[in-house]
């Protein structure tokens, strides 16, 4: 009798770890799942204004065709990577396909900024300080929520990884780490800027 009263309370035990530990994996992919989302509602404000931002400077860049064209189908990429990596957030390939199109579109606004420096009107006209101002905000929120759903992947990543939990992980439905969002050029990242005087 005391035999079986133990081996209930190990059952009950052993039973209620492993279902802590599949709530636990449910929460945090739940967590950066949402954390996706946020992103999501700033890459489309940033996809938003990009038109409208092409649209100002065509006046001035009639001659620059090839960087608008650039940055239209760089945007028209990311907004389908966008479309794929919401409908999907914990698939690794839609992330590194976000990932990709988020650095080319990056690019692209890079090479437009660099050709608007070379037209005074178009940086001085109103229309194109205020969206280029909401750009500027929004490339700050992006940053932020970028941030914030890195954050949640590391924290599922390392609970998926830890002790006990990699056991059950795969048993779980959670095969695979979910992958971080790094639009930034690696090139970019490594390079420290230089200061001399």
């Amino acid at each position: 009798m005391k035999f079986l009263v133990i081996l209930v309370v190990i059952v009950i035990v052993v039973v209620g770890g492993i279902a802590y530990l599949y709530n636990q994996l449910v929460s945090l992919k739940e967590q950066f799942k949402n954390a996706f989302s946020q992103i999501d509602i700033q890459l489309k404000r940033r996809y938003d204004l990009i038109p409208n931002l092409v649209e100002t400077a065509k006046a001035y860049l009639k001659h620059e065709s090839e960087t608008l064209t650039k940055v239209t189908e760089a945007r028209n990429s990311a907004l389908a990577a966008l479309k794929a990596a919401s409908a999907n957030p914990d698939s690794q390939a839609t992330i590194n396909a976000l990932n990709g199109a988020e650095r080319q579109l990056s690019q692209a606004l890079t090479s437009f900024n660099l050709q608007m420096e070379a037209y005074p009107e178009l940086k001085a006209n109103e229309n194109m300080l205020q969206l280029s101002e909401e750009l500027s905000s929004t490339e700050n929120r992006i940053a932020f929520a970028r941030q914030a759903y890195n954050d949640s992947v590391m924290a599922y990543n390392i609970q998926r990884k830890s002790f006990p939990t990699n056991f059950f992980a795969v048993s779980f439905g959670h095969p695979t780490d979910a992958v971080l969002l790094s639009f930034e050029d690696a090139k970019e990242i490594q390079t420290a800027p230089k200061v001399s005087f």
